[in-house]
């Protein structure tokens, strides 16, 4: 169920609100397009200034919009193991195929304290769970040997990997084996991680090329790196830019270069510069989306 390209969804405001028809207008592009698989209220989809409620209702949009067309896999991770439990029990209640559950930030647990996290929010709902390991935003990371215990605990199916390291995901084959589902995240490096036995990626830069990251994945699935090794240097500057600043800063912008959105983000994330705008208009123009 979890693999090719999950797109990490956006999450378009207009007047400081959610713009639920924005919303939902993305979700049914993204299936049009070919996009294999939904990720709502990540990072990219501005989940930390999101409400309690926001988040749930935007949880529910992308399940209504995607009619269970395609999987969707809904962000439910927190800081606090009794909120992640809550989202996560919200996310099944609302119909999401699976949940994606980030390491607690900030607080810094031991391997211990994320076993017993894991642990928790995987007993208490009967829902597949994602894991997803991103040191840079999060600090902590989880080790080989951590996760290789908390893939032994029921639901947990699966790891969204974003540590840089292409490696991690032979080394996570070998521990845990190859049934353990491994997400890319990171678009830059996705081809390394599908050359090493990945099954897909979380990707940024699907919200706005979900036809040629869709085509990327496929090629990979099927092991012919040389087309995916052409749509990826074709995409990779376009990677590249929309991380200039902090996503989804350009990311937004270029969807609203698209008409799919308003580049609207919420504090503290603020109007990316000009150099930014141009720098997306131009990697976007080499990647064929825009005329």
């Amino acid at each position: 169920m979890f693999k090719g390209s999950f797109v990490a969804l956006i999450t378009p405001f207009r007047n400081g609100k959610v713009d639920e028809k924005a919303f939902q207008g993305l979700v049914e592009w993204q299936i049009a397009e070919g996009t294999h698989g939904l990720v709502p209220c990540g990072t990219t989809g501005e989940s930390p200034t999101l409400s309690h409620d926001e988040h749930k209702r935007v949880v529910e949009l992308c399940v209504e919009a995607a009619g269970k067309k395609v999987p969707v896999v809904a962000g439910t991770g927190s800081n606090s193991t009794a909120e992640a439990v809550e989202l996560t029990r919200h996310a099944k209640k609302a119909g999401a195929d699976g949940a994606l559950v980030v390491t607690p930030y900030y607080n810094k647990p031991t391997q211990a304290g994320l076993y017993a996290h894991y642990k928790a929010i995987a007993e208490a709902v009967d829902l597949p769970i994602l894991v997803y390991n991103i040191p840079p935003r999060c600090v902590i990371d989880i080790s080989v040997e951590t996760m290789a215990r908390i893939a032994k605990l029921p639901n947990i199916v699966g790891v969204k990997e974003a540590t840089g390291d292409v490696t991690r995901f032979t080394k996570h084959r070998n521990a845990i084996g190859a049934k353990f589902v491994q997400m890319s995240g990171d678009d830059g490096l996705a081809l390394g991680h599908m050359a090493h036995g990945g099954h897909g990626c979380i990707s940024v830069t699907a919200n706005i090329a979900p036809r040629q990251l869709s085509e990327f994945q496929n090629a990979c699935l099927a092991s012919d790196f040389g087309k995916a090794r052409t749509i990826h240097d074709r995409l990779a500057p376009l990677h590249e830019a929309l991380f200039i600043e902090a996503s989804p800063g350009p990311v937004k912008y270029a969807a609203s270069l698209l008409g799919k959105c308003q580049p609207d983000t919420r504090l503290p994330l603020v109007e990316i510069s000009e150099a930014t705008k141009q720098r997306v208009r131009e990697t976007m123009a080499s990647a064929g989306l825009l005329n």
